[in-house]
């Protein structure tokens, strides 16, 4: 039984939740006594080779820059063609914007079993069963998979990196397929230091904060942590801070080691975005806020005497 791992990329860098399926798909691969091999689609910077340090012993490597721009349809092509032509085997996607357009689509062709959102590694002793989250992360799942091929899309940050190999064999991806049916005429990247679904460290305001000129304590605090910045859906929807920075259930979902939420009343709808977090702070001076219920450490308090405390606090503790 072969094993896959899509390897995502962009702008020429593998992403942080790519490198976690190598290392998830290297840990399967040894379970079930074989080895894992990787998909590049696309060019990136560095010697593709050097990927073999998370795990996989061969990379099949499509060197076209056509393929750098994802086209869910001529990824599918390809994918499910390599796939296909090695029988039974288990494909490895993240479960992110790239992995929730793919996956799906190779699955069908494929007519394989498909878990969106495992968080473990699968049980293989009586069959092959994964671990998942459902409910917008209220409960887990355990679903069999008995199809000859398997894929998995691996939640983000659900599975650590880890480093178990050295160089992997590159292997030349012949792809024969269609031109793109949609055309990509300009793309516009969303500015910040820490891509939100890349980000360990999360700190995220809410209407609480009153107002935009208000948020430069909260772009502090995440600058002297090394954390993305994010808010909640109203401070999105009235232009405080860009839809890109929205997280919650109709924005984007996240899973980091830590969200620290800052005047947030903790609305069931944004906390289906964010209840993957390890841990959660909540600062808030109602202390029947909602958030409350699901922190794991909470401050009742104002915003503007508890942040500061705690940028100072940070600076004391960095030496600055």
């Amino acid at each position: 039984m072969s094993v896959f791992v899509f390897i995502d990329h962009s702008e020429g860098h593998v992403k942080k939740a790519s490198l976690e399926a190598l290392s998830y798909g290297a840990a399967l691969a040894a379970q079930l006594n074989t080895e894992a091999e990787g998909i590049l689609l696309g060019t990136i910077s560095g010697d593709v080779a050097d990927l073999g340090k998370y795990g996989v012993t061969k990379i099949h490597h499509a060197a076209a820059d056509s393929l750098n721009g994802l086209d869910a349809q001529v990824y599918t092509k390809i994918i499910a063609d390599l796939a296909g032509a090695a029988g039974d085997g288990v494909l490895v996607f993240s479960h992110n914007t790239t992995g929730k357009a793919v996956a799906p689509r190779v699955a069908a062709r494929l007519k394989a079993g498909l878990v969106t959102g495992a968080i473990a590694l699968p049980d293989t002793g009586t069959g092959f069963v994964v671990k998942k989250t459902v409910f917008s992360g209220k409960a887990f799942a355990n679903v069999s998979l008995n199809t000859p091929i398997k894929v998995i899309a691996l939640n983000p940050n659900a599975y650590a990196v880890k480093e178990s190999g050295g160089k992997a064999e590159v292997v030349a991806l012949a792809v024969s397929a269609a031109a793109p049916k949609v055309k990509v005429v300009s793309a516009t990247a969303a500015s910040g230091h820490v891509p939100l679904t890349e980000a360990e460290l999360v700190v995220s305001g809410g209407r609480g904060l009153k107002g935009p000129e208000n948020w430069g304590m909260i772009e502090e605090l995440a600058s002297l942590l090394g954390a993305a910045t994010a808010c909640s859906r109203p401070v999105a929807d009235t232009h405080w801070r860009p839809h890109n920075e929205h997280v919650g259930q109709t924005g984007i979902a996240i899973a980091p080691n830590l969200y620290i939420a800052i005047g947030i009343s903790g609305a069931i709808q944004h906390l289906a975005g964010v209840n993957r977090s390890k841990v959660i702070v909540v600062i808030n001076k109602d202390p029947e806020a909602p958030f409350f219920k699901a922190a794991d450490y909470g401050i009742v308090g104002d915003a503007f005497e508890v942040v500061p405390k705690m940028i100072n606090a940070v600076k004391k503790l960095k030496g600055k």
